[in-house]
Parts: C-alpha cells; sequence; structure tokens
C-alpha cells in the first residue's frame, strides 16, 4: 500500500511538471477601432460601423511549441473583418501577421501556429507573414494598461483608463472580451493604434478610444 500511495504521488508530480513544461505564457495587448469598454448603448450605436479592424500582440516569457522554444520573441496580427468583431455577424476576415526578425525558421512557424491557437478563425486567412523589429513594452502606471508595441506598419500605444475623465455614460463594462484566448487582461485607452500598410488596401489611424487590452496570455 506505501509503494502504492509514492507510486501516486510521484505520477501526480510527473503530471503536474508536464502540464507546466507544456505551456506558454506571455503579456497580450490588442486594439480595436471600437470601444471595448463602453456601455450597451454606446456598442450598439457602433455595431455595423466600426470595429472592424484590430491589432493582436503578443510576447511571450517563457514556453515552448512543440520542441521549439520561444522565450523572449514577440507576433503581432493585424486584423481586417468584414463587421463589427465581436459581434455574431463576424466571420473569419484577413490577416497580415508580423514576427518577430529574430525569430528562427522554425520559431517564425512556431509563432504562426500561436497565432492560430490564440486567434482562432479570425487568422484562417493570413495573406501576408513577415518579419520585422517589434517592439513590445508593458510600462509601469497606474494600473495595468500602459503599452507600446510597434511592429512594421502597425503601432498601439495605450494609456489606462482614467474613471474620471473616460466614461460616457457612466454604464461602461468590458462589453467585448479579448478577441485571444486564454487572455486576461485589463481594458485601456489606445492613444495610437494604427496600420499603415498595404496589404489590405485600407488603413486606419485611432485615437483616445477606449479599444484596448493589455495583460497576459495562457496557452497550455
Amino acid at each position: 500500500m506505501r509503494y502504492a500511495f509514492l507510486f501516486a504521488a510521484v505520477a501526480a508530480i510527473v503530471a503536474v511538471s508536464a502540464s507546466v513544461a507544456g505551456e506558454i505564457t506571455g503579456q497580450y495587448v490588442e486594439a480595436r477601432t471600437c470601444d471595448v469598454y463602453t456601455g450597451p448603448c454606446f456598442a450598439n450605436a457602433d455595431t455595423g460601423l466600426t470595429g472592424r479592424n484590430a491589432v493582436m500582440a503578443w510576447k511571450i516569457d517563457k514556453g515552448s511549441l512543440g520542441d521549439v522554444k520561444l522565450d523572449g520573441l514577440s507576433v503581432v496580427a493585424v486584423i481586417a473583418a468584414g463587421d463589427t468583431l465581436g459581434t455574431r455577424q463576424v466571420r473569419a476576415g484577413k490577416a497580415i501577421v508580423i514576427v518577430d526578425e529574430k525569430a528562427s525558421a522554425a520559431q517564425k512557424e512556431a509563432l504562426v501556429q500561436l497565432v492560430h491557437k490564440q486567434a482562432g478563425e479570425l487568422a484562417d486567412n493570413i495573406i501576408s507573414v513577415r518579419s520585422a523589429p517589434v517592439e513590445f513594452t508593458i510600462k509601469v502606471c497606474h494600473g495595468n494598461g500602459c503599452a507600446v508595441v510597434e511592429a512594421g506598419d502597425a503601432k498601439v500605444e495605450t494609456r489606462c483608463i482614467d474613471m474620471k475623465h473616460d466614461k460616457g455614460c457612466g454604464n461602461e463594462t468590458a462589453f467585448y472580451p479579448p478577441l485571444a484566448r486564454g487572455v486576461k487582461a485589463t481594458p485601456a485607452v489606445s492613444t495610437e493604434h494604427s496600420f499603415t500598410g498595404k496589404a489590405f488596401n485600407e488603413t486606419w489611424q485611432d485615437s483616445e478610444r477606449r479599444g484596448a487590452y493589455v495583460g497576459t496570455f495562457t496557452i497550455r
């Protein structure tokens, strides 16, 4: 009986270790061209008119996909959908993936797989994968909402929501959850959210919108 208990304990430790070893953890930033921290009346007014575009960014703190180690690398997905993201009408749109230029060929492929895992159907139609320097910084501020992401033609800069000055109707909530899976994030104001590339035949420049998330992600 004692040996059976010991065997079970060892098996449990191995299972936990394997689970931790299989995790990918890191930081996440997202910005959209509509408010995500908003009241239902404001959100309904935006539906079908704005919010079709987004930038999603991941920085891996630690973890591997398969046998490929991804520690310290970043990847960005630029999304163009046919309708307001987060609504039932949205189907897979188009995506551009910008991979950290420091990534090897194997890491580049793994980072694109990570985007597929996190973004789901939003990344079903990737029309371009390119390498570029990626700046990804989450800064210390009053809360968890300050970040800078810059990758190729995409840029996001955020600040924390000021509950006194950023209120619209007094009934705001995180109306739209983050677009990525396995994310724990806080809504933020995107002081700059832009895409100036040519792959979509459309560009955007948005500012001072409560349309961002800043936080962390976990893939198991």
